[in-house]
């Protein structure tokens, strides 16, 4: 059975629609939910992912927010699908931090059976982020 793998690359999203769940815009701490769509290029190959958070806002700038994102398409040339749950903060200056982990079995296709969890920082202004992502398939 091989060893663990790593692969790297750049994903941008395409839509981000956010809106505000309660209880109220300016009121803080608030909750938000956003439903997203990215293209992740380099190890990782999609288009339009399905992703959707929920945030918590303590202040207009900082809080903290979980995810789940379906992504269909390429892991290092192996097509099929596969979910991975994103747990994360975002900090005053705009940097976001999130790590990421494959929903266990929801691996299709030739990703059937991955495992893997990988991490990315984002900074405010940047189109393309940087991500890393550790995973083993049978």
């Amino acid at each position: 059975m091989p060893g663990p793998r790593t692969t790297t690359g750049h994903f941008t999203f395409a839509d981000w629609q956010e809106r505000v769940i309660g209880p109220g815009e300016d009121a803080n701490p608030r909750l938000a939910h956003a439903s997203v769509r990215n293209t992740f290029t380099g190890g990782i190959e999609t288009t339009g992912t399905h992703c959707e958070y929920s945030i918590v806002y303590v202040t207009a700038k900082t809080g903290s927010f979980a995810g789940m994102e379906l992504l269909t398409g390429h892991v290092d040339g192996r097509e099929g699908s596969f979910a991975v749950e994103e747990r994360g903060r975002f900090d005053e200056d705009g940097t976001v931090h999130c790590t990421f982990e494959v929903v266990p079995g929801s691996g299709s296709g030739r990703l059937t059976g991955l495992k893997g969890k990988g991490a990315f920082t984002a900074r405010h202004g940047e189109t393309a982020v940087a991500y890393r992502f550790e995973y083993e398939t049978p």
